[in-house]
């Protein structure tokens, strides 16, 4: 089940300190960009921010899971639910925010260069 869009307007406004915010439906759930780069995503009404090799332990410390895609399935993506204060305190949301939009540039940089060579 998609997010409604009241959760979607709540985090649109909630996230807007990071940049341009946009959504776009897929698969079931929503992605989310800020500055045009996917940067986190949503699946039922929950959040999942991006995360890499250089993020992931920020996460992984707190025992956040990756998202599961497929709960009868050991397939994870790269998408770690934000701690409680995220949604608390907005110096929290920016610093965890920023961590998913420095991954999302990292990967869009990875790519580039991939096509060049």
């Amino acid at each position: 089940m998609g997010a409604s869009n009241q959760y979607l307007d709540f985090l649109h406004e909630w996230l807007s300190p990071l940049g341009e915010i946009s959504a776009r439906a897929m698969f079931g759930g929503h992605c989310l960009y800020c500055d045009g780069l996917t940067f986190a995503l949503v699946a039922g009404n929950t959040l999942y921010l991006k995360a890499d090799e250089l993020s992931k332990a920020n996460f992984t410390d707190l025992g956040l899971k990756p998202f599961q895609p497929f709960p009868d399935k050991p397939e994870v993506m790269q998408y770690y639910a934000p701690p409680p204060a995220f949604f608390d305190n907005e110096e929290e949301m920016e610093r965890w925010g920023r961590l998913a939009v420095e991954a999302a540039r990292r990967a869009k940089a990875r790519k580039g260069k991939r096509k060049r060579a």
